[in-house]
């Protein structure tokens, strides 16, 4: 056992187990995140893949000075640190991500309920779509209901780790039974809007619904 593992360990015992986003701390601590490439019977993809589908490549996005925005039709707008968002609590979903070029993977997303982060910003009666942007100007919109109702989740890991530059650090949007280009990477501001929006792949010609073809599910 590491010393800083047993420095964890202690100061658990001693001050508590503390808010939800220390747990990765002590994990980091006890040594290398392990993937999970198997849950509850369902084996998954693996979290590396040598493909990359990006407007601009990788995103890198600095921890320290991250802030999550919340904005538009908002009472309360935000801006949440990757600490404060990750505080919040946590989910577990295991889903197809279905990619327009015919490809899919079955991963393990870990994250927040959008509902929840949204319960903070208080959307006001007008707002019936949400605007996701990445950190490299991408952007798609879905459904406030949609998001509600199904109970979507901003992942934070997949398999058990944490997103990394090409995976979508800090947070990936996993829009369920819509194709792989509502499922927005590198999220870092939500703007709730009354009207509705066409996003980058939509305004060249891609539906608005994204629906998953059924003889794909």
């Amino acid at each position: 056992m590491t010393g800083r593992l047993i420095i964890g360990l202690m100061l658990t015992f001693l001050l508590g187990p503390g808010p939800a986003w220390l747990a990765p701390a002590l994990v980091a601590a006890a040594g290398p995140e392990i993937e999970v490439r198997e849950y509850k019977g369902q084996k998954l993809d693996p979290f590396d893949r040598a493909y990359d589908n990006s407007i601009k490549g990788p995103q890198e996005v600095d921890p320290g000075t991250f802030r999550l925005k919340v904005e538009g039709l908002v009472d309360k707008p935000l801006a949440l640190s990757y600490e404060e968002v990750l505080a919040l609590p946590r989910q577990e979903k295991v889903i197809v991500l279905h990619c327009v070029e015919g490809w899919s993977e079955k991963l393990l997303f870990e994250g927040v309920r959008l509902k929840d982060l949204l319960d903070l910003a208080r959307p006001k009666p007008g707002a019936v779509k949400v605007i996701f942007w990445a950190a490299d100007g991408y952007s798609s919109a879905l459904p406030l209901s949609y998001l509600l109702e199904r109970g979507i989740i901003l992942a934070a890991r997949i398999n058990g780790l944490k997103l990394d530059s090409r995976r979508g650090f800090p947070f990936q949007l996993v829009a369920e039974d819509k194709l792989g280009y509502k499922w927005v990477k590198w999220v870092v501001r939500l703007e709730l809007t009354d009207k509705d929006y066409q996003g980058f792949w939509e305004q060249r010609g891609y539906s608005n619904e994204a629906p998953v073809p059924a003889d794909r599910k």
